[in-house]
């Protein structure tokens, strides 16, 4: 029997996920993470894009998470996220419109537009189809 961790995946609304694992991989900061049962401690936050998880058995369920913190501990880990939607459940149409809507608006200089935000809604509407695009090819 291959050796699990401890999964636990939590967003501001309810618990998501709760139970064993073979491998996470998670989206960091500087890129992706696997984390395999016995991984060193870490503590560092998300940013948005996916979280697969390879069950017992070598199947897999895929998430998409807006952003959050990851805690590691050897056999435990926490994913506390400010969204997650499984993979399934996300709109391709809308996330499309997202970022089409959000490129048009740093276009109109003119406009008195919040670059920070409409940057982020680029970030999290890509993050959301390349979670889309790995769900299909799983």
């Amino acid at each position: 029997m291959k050796a699990v961790l401890r999964l636990d995946i939590v967003s501001l609304e309810a618990k998501i996920f709760s139970g064993f694992a073979e491998m996470v991989v998670v989206t960091g900061v500087m890129g992706e993470l696997g984390i395999l049962p016995g991984h060193m401690p870490l503590l560092t936050t998300i940013k948005p894009g996916q979280i697969r998880i390879i069950l017992q058995g070598g199947s897999q369920d895929i998430y998409y998470v807006s952003g959050g913190i990851l805690e590691v501990q050897p056999n435990v880990v926490t994913v506390l996220a400010d969204t997650v939607t499984r993979a399934i459940d996300l709109d391709e149409a809308s996330a499309i419109a997202v970022r089409e809507n959000a490129e048009r608006l740093l276009a109109n200089k003119k406009s008195n537009v919040d670059f920070t935000s409409a940057l982020v809604q680029i970030e999290q509407a890509a993050a959301q189809l390349r979670t889309i695009k790995m769900s299909r090819k799983g």
